[in-house]
Order: C-alpha cells, then structure tokens, then sequence
C-alpha cells in the first residue's frame, strides 16, 4: 500500500485506531488496567495507555531487552528512526544477535502501546520517556547525561561561542546555531576522533570514568589543565557549581554508540545443575507428597478439640507457633508454611466464637475421606493459587510490626505468578534435571528487571536485602520440594501435569487456536514453551500426560521461532497470535519477515490455566501421583520391648486406634508407637476393655502379643477405675477403705484437701479434674463416674468451624478478560469512536472536542423527524437512566409518542431513545 494510502500517525490515539481487532485485543490482554471500565472510544484508551500508573505497571512487565530499548528510546532524539534505535543498542559494530532480537523487543512496546510511530518515527510514549529519560535527580539505567542542547540551557551565549570556537568551529550569530554546530561535532566520529587525539594526558582517564555513569563528577574553582581542557571545548559542562557532566553526545561517541555497557537480547539459559533418573525423582516426591498428607493430618488432629487462639490483630502468636513446631517436629518457617497451606486449602479456620480459636473447617472431614492422591493434589493446586506468603511470617510490615502466621499482611499478588514461571523453568528441562536455584533467579530477573530491583537495606545491616521476587522464587523451590511437586530439585511427572505441560519428549498438536493458530507447536523439548538461549520450542496442544492444551501448563502458549519446527508450525511467524486473557509474561511477536527464522528468541507467551482447565490438571496429577504413594498396611510388628512398629502407613482406622491405645516414638519409613501405663489408660477411658485390647492387637499385628504388653494391659486394667471420682464439688469413692487411707497418708495429696465423708468416701474441695490428673499424678488409676454413678467415657470432641470457604486470592491489578469481555469491549470502543469521529455539518454552537451536542428540544424534534423522511444518519448525544453520558451515530426510523426508534451504529443494532434523554443532535456530513 502506498505511503499516501497509509500517512503514517500523528497521535497515539490514531495509531490505536490504525490496528485491528487482534492487536487491539492482545493490548487489552498484556495491559487488562485498560479495559476497567471499558473505555467509550479509542481516544480515552489512548489517554489510559499515557497515564502514570498504567505506564508504571506496563513497564513492570517487559523483560531486560525490551526495557532496554525503552531506555535506549527515551535517550535517542524524539522521534527516532529505527537505523537510530539499533545503533543505539547495537553500537558501531552492529552486534548481530542484539539486531535480530531487536525487532521482537519493538513488537512488544508497540503491542503493549508504549511505542508509537512507523519505522522513520518512532516515538516513546510521554510518560514513559519522562520516566526513563535522564536526570539530574533520576539518572538513566544507560549512564547516559543530559544532550549538549539541555546541558547549555542555562549557559550564556557568549561561553557558548567561547566554546564553539576553543573546540575549533566558526563562531555562529546565535547560541542556537552554536549548540547545532557543537551537538554535529560530537556526533560525528572522524571529527570527534581528532578532537580527542589532541586532549592532554588525563583528560581522556577523567572522561573513562564518565563514560558508563554516573556522568556527573566535581571540579575545583580551579581545574587542572586537563580538566580546563575538556571544559573549553564543551567536552564537559557545567551544571551547579563545582559539578560538571558528560554530554550524552560525548559519551555516546565514547561508547561506540550504545547506549548501554551490555545489551541483553537473550534471557540467561536456565542450566541443570544435576542429573537424576525420573523415576528416582518421582519416588522421591511420591515420599515427600505422602509426608506432606500426614503431616497436614498431624496438624488439625492436634487442633482438633480446638487450636490456639486468635490473636485480637488476628494470626498466631509466636509462642502457639513455637507450639505447633514442636508438635510436627519441624523449624518454625516449615510450620509456618503448613498452618499457611492447611488454611489455603479451606481445611483450617478461625471459629468465630467470643473466644475465637484456630479449628478444621467440615471440609476438613470431607478431604480426609478422599483418596490420597486426591488429597495431595487439592493441597498442591491451593498452594499453586495461593497469594499468601508463609516465608513472610516473622518478618516487619511496613508499619514495624510482625508478621504472624494466619495473620493479616501476608499476601503477596506476585506469588502466583512466580511459583507458576519456576515451575514452567523447571518443565524447561529435560526430566530429572535439577538447575541451580541461582540460574532460575538470575532468569527471572532478565524477565522482570523492574521487580527485580535490589531491596532497601534493613536496620542493622550493610547488604541490601533480596527483593521480594526473589525471595518468592527461593521460598517456591523450598516449598515444592516440602509438598512434594519436586523430588530432588527436579520436577516430578506430577509437577508437570498439574501445570499441565505434556511429559518429556511429547509433540505438540493442533492446540486451541486451531491448525496454525494459537497452541499450535512443533517439535517440543523438555516438555516447555520457553526459549532458552539455544532457541525456543513450540507450545504444545496435545492432549498428553498432562491432559491440557498448551504447552507448560498454559493457553494459547505458541511456540517462537528458533528450534522449534519451521515457521508456521510454531506460534508466532505465519502461526497465529499466541496469548489469552491475562498474559503476565513478556512476548515478541513479530512477522515472519521481521528476523530470520534461526533468531534466538525471548520468553514465549504464558497464561495459566482457566478454572476448568487447573481442575482438569489437578485430576491429572492425582492420577499420575496415585501408583506411586504406598499402599495403606492392616498390620503391625508387636515388639517385646512394649513398641510397635508401623512398616508403612495404615489404614485410618488402625492409625486412630493405635494412636489412642499408644504413643508416636519416632518417625520416617516406619512409625515406632510406645505402649506406656499412661496410654493403655487413654484407651480404657475411651471406652475399651482390656478384652477388646487384646483383640484389637491379636487382630492387628503379625507378631505374637509379647508377654510384657499383655501384662501391662492387664495390670492397668485391674486398676482402673477401682477409684471413682464425682461431683461433690468433687469425692472419692472405692469398697477399699484401705486404699481411702493409704491416699489420706500421702503427702501428695495434701494440695488436693481431702477430707474423709464415710469409710469408703472422699471429698475434696478441688474440681473433679484436677482431683482425677492429682490422683494420677501419684500413680493411682482412677475413673471419672455420672451423676447416676456410671463410669464416663472419655473421647476427643472434634471441635469444627462453621462452614468455611477458602480464601481467595488477592489479584496483582485489574482481573485478566477473558475473550467474550474483549470482544465485547472491543466492538464497544470501536462503536463509541466511530460515533466521536464522524464528520459533522458545522453549526454556529459546535461542541467542543469530547462534549455532547446540545440543541433545544424542538430543534432535537424536528432535526429527527427530517431524518426520518430523508433516511439521513444523526450524531447524537445521550444520557442513561443512571446518568451516564455518551455520543452515537443513529439513522432514525420513526418518532412516535415521544420516542425515537432508530438504527444505532454504535450498538449495531435497532433501539428506541426517550426524545427527553437525548441532550442534541447534529447532521453529519455528506462523504
């Protein structure tokens, strides 16, 4: 198409209005702050698109190289060609790989609207040049100083033309002709380079250490000869005094044109830093998934009759959490992120009571009936979703105070994101593979440098402390491997399918977007669609292992070109758009002409999966995890020296008894239960005889019943409940007096005040609890009896929440569209800006730009009724029942009983307007 055909933009706006549908819908998707609300047409998107905090946020998410030529654009003349922008980021010599990875990193900050313009004119939206230009008070990421034009602005005309003349130029008539003549002495390079070759020693070492920034340095009233050199001749200017600054010019040439010290173009490999056969990795995560269920169990069974309180902010109190540790064998931070993920997953609550505490929610018993895959993967799928962070706890808010667990404070809208693409790393590699944890942060700062930022220093110490990214990447690594998605720092096969990437070595298939479109892949590598520096693979779309379209667990994840088939067959060159809803991560999409197809490519497009699809997945992975966890056990080995051993985990209803009849010892492979006095007692207040004991055992274990084990159930049978202990406030009674004595001669007992009612009773003014702990305390086995006199039966009330759900997460910005609201919202935009750009007739009381026509109700009626009879389109301006305004272009029917019915373009349909809601019309004009 001809130039003339195509004028190139001269707004933001009318670039926006130059695209189609597609690539209005991809910026909706990469920058979902623009479409709440929907904006009424492409005028107030383009305004959107400019705001600070909009700029902010699409910032954020560029990866290195396309931020780097954002900041290589706010430093270049305004508006630049794109021979400038390359020479900026390739220099002199023109770095190959920068200039094939070039055109990729300017399709995205045209896509994302950050850049505007053709190839000759290419121009850094406003806010975000005044965000990445130069300084004083906010230098450049690229060094670079103020251009000789904005160094000399405050400079007077006649040091001006002193400099002009001392750095060997005709003297000029204006001080704007001089900076011109100055500013094309820098800039050319043979010029420049004789210039230089006559600078004294030491100036040339005052400028080196300029040269990659900062670019300020002070100088003396009186100035050396060389620095008395550089200032003459402009190759240095004054700014404050005593301060001087490297001309960006200068610097530029001193850097052989770029603008950066090291350009980028390609995101660090993510290389394996050990090798372990998959299935030795599998089982390792099968172990650790199987010691993550128990240990969740062991959690709510110890808070079964009710946890700890709640503390009045809210959380867990530090002392509670010192408690839980112990209680799970664990450090601290690893309760922490149990009590975390229990609570993620719905099984665990506050109660709400007067005397609030932590209890299991009714799910809790819906998921323990569950299979254990099952149960795995409901926790695995929470803790993949959660935004909570546990590796918070025990730090300092921004108010100093501390963060507890279950407490408040504690989400984190990025950790989603980050375990999801150190997961999708972690598929990147071949199976079993295990990389570095400092490859995977050193990836994920190339992808997001503007949240990789280092953090403030904290109180107390000279390092700056990791920024939170980082800190989330490290806790998602320590965190798989404790719930078992990793086995050995390697992804497991279930870890693959609950992303939902296909296993290793699949192919990809017609995904989602059908043949050639999105989801299409080729050949797929290490089961992921991320480049890496040896090229990228293609998004897969089969349904495999994994049971979803897409590769690594993500819609519409085209592959890039590279080794990843021919072009066409992979997402982007002749393939389709990769992308959907949401896409959070950095894409180069660009024509199949832009670079070769070999060029090494940038991160490929990542979504995670909808709702249906992550259910989907979870049911994978439970399917994949099942064969691999142990078999529940109906038995265990009785020992002689009063212990069992549990050679495997047992059925829940063995476990419960056997935990009630004896005491956990230690734990692993095999759970080691001690039988003590104390423990046989637990069971006979539970209700069982010592008939049923020995039944339960004899059923139950594979060894004969030791002869000490049957003795010891027998003699604390004997003994129980021969002493019986009421309500008086509390009393004593047993048929043995001589026992009543023997209790009144202790000396222990004094603290319990008792005092002799008959010679078979007791009472005491101490409550029949503590009454019934004292006499146990000095070895006697007393049972608790009713009102009626019946033995009570002691069992654990299991305390439960009201019903519960799970928190929802909190979302990093405005939720993702999904295709119907983009569709929607792009026929809305297009309609509202056809309706504001249509050519009107003039009128003496035109509107100004943005404002509703206004007419007199009887001009409205008869401006509509003479388009009736001529058949002739109307602008019109409206407002709703709820007050809101807005312009259409409407081709009028009929009028009738104060309504107009007409066809309105800009909903694309027939509809009827109240004659007192329209504010005015307008005729447009004859095309």
């Amino acid at each position: 198409m001809s130039q003339e055909a195509n004028p190139a933009p001269r707004s933001l706006a009318e670039a926006l209005r130059a695209r189609d549908d597609a690539s209005l819908a991809a910026l909706l998707r990469s920058r979902p702050d623009l479409i709440t609300p929907v904006p009424t047409d492409l005028t107030q998107l383009a305004t959107r698109a400019g705001t600070r905090a909009s700029v902010l946020r699409a910032l954020e998410r560029l990866d290195r190289f396309a931020l780097q030529t954002a900041e290589a654009l706010a430093v270049a003349p305004d508006p630049a060609s794109r021979a400038a922008l390359l020479g900026l980021m390739a220099g002199d010599a023109g770095d190959e790989t920068v200039a094939a990875a070039l055109p990729r990193a300017l399709a995205t900050l045209r896509e994302q609207a950050l850049v505007w313009g053709d190839d000759e004119r290419l121009r850094l939206v406003r806010t975000a040049r005044e965000l990445l230009a130069p300084s004083p008070g906010h230098p450049s990421p690229t060094g670079l100083g103020p251009t000789v034009h904005e160094a000399t602005s405050g400079m007077s005309p006649g040091r001006i033309q002193e400099i002009v003349t001392t750095a060997g130029l005709a003297s000029t008539h204006d001080s704007v002709s001089a900076v011109t003549a100055l500013t094309a002495l820098f800039t050319h390079r043979k010029k420049m380079a004789k210039l230089l070759s006559g600078a004294p020693e030491g100036s040339l070492e005052v400028l080196s250490r300029l040269v990659w920034g900062p670019p300020y340095g002070q100088v003396t009233p009186e100035p050396a000869a060389h620095l008395r050199w550089l200032l003459d001749r402009g190759l240095l200017l004054p700014t404050a005094p005593g301060t001087v600054v490297l001309p960006r010019e200068v610097a530029l040439h001193l850097r052989a044109g770029r603008a950066h010290r090291e350009p980028e173009p390609l995101p660090p490999a993510v290389e394996p830093a050990a090798t372990h056969r998959p299935q030795g990795v599998d089982a390792a995560a099968a172990g650790q998934a199987h010691t993550a269920l128990a240990t969740v169990e062991e959690l709510l069974k110890d808070w079964d009759e009710g946890g700890p309180a709640v503390l009045r902010a809210g959380g867990l109190s530090v002392r509670d959490l010192k408690r839980t540790a112990v209680a799970l064998d664990a450090p601290e931070p690893v309760a922490a992120f149990w009590v975390e993920l229990a609570y993620a997953a719905g099984l665990l609550a506050s109660d709400g009571e007067a005397d609030e505490r932590y209890a299991a929610t009714p799910f809790y018993d819906e998921w323990r009936e569950r299979p254990p895959a099952e149960r795995w993967a409901l926790l695995a799928g929470a803790w993949l979703t959660a935004t909570r962070a546990p590796g918070l706890v025990g730090g300092r808010d921004a108010k100093d105070r501390t963060l507890s667990a279950l407490g408040p404070g504690l989400d984190r809208s990025a950790a989603p994101e980050v375990r999801h693409r150190v997961l999708t790393l972690l598929a990147g590699l071949p199976a079993g593979a295990a990389p570095a944890p400092e490859s995977i942060l050193t990836r994920l700062h190339w992808e997001r440098p503007l949240r990789g930022t280092a953090g403030t220093p904290r109180p107390g110490r000279d390092t700056p402390a990791e920024d939170l990214r980082t800190r989330l990447a490290r806790w998602t690594l320590t965190e798989a491997e404790l719930l078992g998605v990793t086995g050995r720092g390697a992804l497991s096969t279930q870890g693959r399918a609950l992303l939902g990437a296909p296993g290793p070595g699949a192919s990809g298939g017609p995904g989602p977007g059908g043949p050639g479109g999105p989801g299409e892949g080729g050949e797929l590598t290490g089961a992921t669609g991320v480049a890496d520096s040896t090229g990228a693979v293609g998004g897969a779309g089969a349904v495999g292992v994994g049971g979803l379209p897409g590769a690594s667990g993500l819609r519409g994840g085209g592959g890039l070109p590279g080794a990843g088939g021919p072009a066409g067959a992979s997402g982007l060159p002749g393939g389709g758009e990769p992308g959907g809803p949401g896409d959070k991560l950095p894409v180069h999409h660009h024509r199949a002409s832009a670079a070769p197809a070999t060029a090494p490519t940038a991160p490929a497009s990542l979504v995670p999966l909808s709702p249906a699809e992550q259910a989907v997945a979870t049911a994978t992975a439970a399917r994949l995890l099942a064969p691999l966890l142990p078999e529940p056990l109906d038995h265990v080995l009785l020992q002689a020296d009063l212990t069992a051993v549990a050679p495997g985990p047992l059925e829940r209803p063995l476990a419960e008894m056997l935990g009630v009849l004896a005491d956990v010892e230690s734990k692993g492979g095999a759970t080691v239960y001690r039988f003590t006095p104390g423990s046989v007692r637990r069971a006979l207040d539970a209700g069982r005889t010592a008939a049923d004991l020995h039944d339960f055992l004899a059923r139950h274990s594979r060894t004969p019943i030791p002869q000490p084990l049957a003795y010891l159930i027998d003699d604390v049978a004997r003994k129980h409940g021969h002493l019986r202990i009421g309500a008086a406030s509390a009393y004593v009674r047993c048929d043995d007096d001589a026992l009543l004595t023997e209790i009144l001669a202790d000396k222990r007992a004094i603290a319990l005040r008792l005092r002799r009612l008959a010679p078979t009773v007791l009472a005491a003014q101490s409550d029949p609890a503590a009454l019934l702990e004292g006499l146990r305390a000095m070895g006697f086995a007393p049972a608790a009896e009713s009102a009626e006199g019946d033995v009570l039966i002691t069992r654990a009330h299991a305390h439960r929440t009201p019903p519960r759900t799970a928190p929802e997460p909190v979302p990093d910005g405005p939720p993702p569209p999904d295709s119907t609201l983009l569709s929607a919202a792009i026929r809305a935009i297009r309609a509202g800006d056809l309706a504001a750009t249509a050519p009107r007739k003039p009128t003496g009381t035109d509107p100004a730009a943005g404002e509703l026509p206004r007419t007199s109700a009887a001009e409205t009626l008869a401006t509509v009724q003479a388009a009736v009879l001529t058949g002739d389109s109307l602008w019109i301006g409206y407002v709703n029942a709820e007050g809101a305004a807005s312009q259409r272009v409407i081709a009028p029917i009929r009028v009738e009983g104060g309504f107009v019915t007409a066809y309105d373009h800009t909903a694309d349909e027939v509809r009827t307007y109240p004659l007192h809601r329209i504010t005015g019309v307008a005729e447009l004009a004859e095309e």
